[in-house]
């Protein structure tokens, strides 16, 4: 039997709106047997998913989300199977918490220029002790009246290539896969749509464990492109929602953007072979 399995959501300890038990009951009501919580630079979740979703029979993976960039396109690298209390990757997270919050406050600094009314603090109030991520000073600036909607902030101020963005700092693909193989995990390229195929390629020399597959972002095409490359090159496959809910107006994609648990059962294997 195969169980729905959904392995890329985020909480509120980075850019999600749910707290880790809201988020867990909210999936077992949309079917989700098997569940991976990926903050961005955050494993805070982790142990208060794992006793919640005892209550429901859910299998957690434990997950995160790291930001690395090649060529300068940035690329979002998933970790499964990571251990939350390694000392090298808790060193890594915390470092990387205080980059964002040092970065939001450049955002907010470039946004005052513009002539918008907002301060870190307003922002704080949003990402409160989660990683500081741009959807918390959309939410800000919606909240303050600058803006019309959560998108708008983004495309006409924060976004990519938008007047006040500025990039986070990033480690190099080869890091951030050995900080998460390091910490017993498995490195997988998320939404890999906007990649171009020649960096996805320099992505697996680099020794990238597999490819997220399923993505809410990616046509039925691309979904059949991307295991196509999983299969070449003897990688393994991931799938999910990327749920953040709130103003993300993406709650009908959890329970319909999933995976099975067929392609957990195939990382674990993965996993014993590699320690073997």
């Amino acid at each position: 039997m195969t169980l729905k399995t959904d392995l890329h959501t985020h909480t509120y300890h980075s850019d999600g709106f749910y707290a880790p038990e809201n988020l867990v009951t909210k999936a077992h009501k949309r079917g989700i047997e098997v569940l991976s919580i990926t903050d961005h630079d955050s494993m805070n979740g982790i142990s208060e998913a794992i006793e919640i979703a005892k209550k429901f029979g859910i299998e957690i993976v434990p997950g995160v989300e790291i930001s690395s960039d090649i060529r300068d396109t940035e690329v979002h690298i998933l970790g499964y199977f990571v251990d939350p209390n390694n000392k090298e990757l808790e060193h890594y997270l915390n470092f990387f918490r205080e980059e964002r919050h040092k970065r939001a406050l450049r955002i907010v600094k470039k946004l005052n220029i513009l002539g918008l009314n907002i301060t870190i603090d307003d922002v704080l109030v949003f990402a409160k002790n989660s990683a500081i991520g741009r959807p918390h000073i959309a939410q800000a600036l919606l909240a303050k009246g600058q803006v019309k909607s959560f998108f708008e902030a983004f495309y006409k101020y924060i976004g990519n290539h938008a007047p006040a963005y500025e990039r986070k700092v990033h480690l190099s693909p080869q890091s951030a896969f050995k900080i998460i193989n390091d910490a017993g995990g498995l490195s997988f390229i998320a939404h890999p749509g906007d990649i171009p195929e020649i960096l996805i390629k320099e992505l697996i020399d680099a020794g990238v464990d597999g490819i997220e597959v399923i993505h809410p972002s990616h046509s039925p095409a691309q979904v059949k492109f991307y295991r196509g490359i999983v299969n070449q090159y003897f990688l393994l496959e991931s799938g999910g929602s990327d749920f953040h809910g709130g103003k993300r107006e993406d709650d009908e994609n959890l329970g319909k953007f999933c995976t099975t648990s067929k392609v957990v059962e195939a990382m674990k294997t993965r996993l014993v072979k590699d320690s073997a």
